[in-house]
Order: C-alpha cells, then sequence, then structure tokens
C-alpha cells in the first residue's frame, strides 16, 4: 500500500508540474502595457518629421518642419479591435519612403511579452518586408523561423500587416 502511495505522489507530481519550456510562465505573468505611439516610431526612420498628415483613412504623409513629403506610413490599429496576440490586440505601423518602399514594420502600444517582441525582432521578424512596395509586402509569407518562439503574436501581427497592406493597396496614393 505504501508503494501504491508512493507511486500516486510521484505521478501527481509529475503530471500536475509544467514542463520547461520557453512558454512555461506565461500562465502566471501579468500583462503590461508597453506603450509606443506611430510618431515615436516614425522618429526613429525619418528624425526630421515633424507631423503626420492624414491623405486617406490608411495612408498618412510624413513631412518635416518645411511640410515638405518626406514619406509615408499607415496604421493597422483602426482594423486591429478583433485581432489578439497572446495578450491582446496587436497594432503595427508600416513606414515607408518616398518611393513607397518599406523602410520599417513595428508593433504600437500593446501588452504583449517584451522578451517575446525582442525574440521576433532578433529573428528578422519585421525585416522581412523592408524595401518592399506595399504590392509585393502583401505576397511576403514569413517563414516559420522567422517567428519561432512567439507564434501566437507572430501570427496576430502578420493578420494585422495583411489586413493594412490589403487596405493600403486598394486605397493606394
Amino acid at each position: 500500500m505504501r508503494k501504491f502511495l508512493l507511486v500516486l505522489l510521484a505521478v501527481s507530481i509529475l503530471y500536475n508540474t509544467p514542463l520547461l519550456s520557453q512558454h512555461q510562465s506565461r500562465g502566471d505573468e501579468v500583462p503590461v502595457l508597453k506603450e509606443i505611439s506611430g510618431m515615436q516610431e516614425v522618429k526613429k526612420v525619418m528624425p526630421t518629421a515633424s507631423e503626420l498628415v492624414q491623405v486617406n483613412e490608411v495612408w498618412h504623409k510624413i513631412v518635416d518642419k518645411s511640410k515638405v513629403t518626406i514619406g509615408y506610413c499607415m496604421s493597422s490599429k483602426p482594423y486591429s479591435d478583433g485581432i489578439k496576440g497572446y495578450h491582446g490586440t496587436t497594432p503595427v505601423i508600416v513606414i515607408l519612403d518616398k518611393e513607397k518602399k518599406i523602410k520599417k514594420v513595428t508593433i504600437l502600444s500593446h501588452y504583449e511579452t517584451q522578451s517575446y517582441i525582442e525574440m521576433l525582432k532578433h529573428q528578422k521578424f519585421f525585416a522581412s518586408w523592408e524595401g518592399l512596395t506595399v504590392r509585393e509586402a502583401m505576397n511576403i509569407k514569413a517563414t516559420p523561423d522567422s517567428y519561432s518562439g512567439a507564434t501566437i503574436t507572430a501570427v496576430a501581427i502578420r493578420r494585422n500587416l495583411d489586413i493594412l497592406l490589403r487596405k493600403a493597396y486598394e486605397k493606394r496614393i
């Protein structure tokens, strides 16, 4: 009987102990808002940017102090409410140069685990679309290697990007 109870205890412990993995802490973590503004991201790419001027419901011109257009950007924020990552919505901003080639794709304010966002950056997930036009970017699918370990977040970001690129192509300027 004692042997049976020890085996039962051992099985119970093994069954209830989470396996070691990179997602082990996800169930216990408290989501924290990481605030990132679109203008903050635009200035990282185009430091002389002073204003975003709305062209239509999708496109914004990036202008300098002299009101000269130095690039374009668009945000998935108006379309991202139903697209959830691991902890909530994952809106993105796409920043383009004057020739409308993508300079940067990045996530805006979110509750995702920062280490997973950093992993996606390190794996060049966001860089998959750099240098492409909107039409070319619509045909790019990030490979699993570019988001391994942060799949839920990456899929949500990709869905945001797909919707945004399609709308940008439909409303192209």
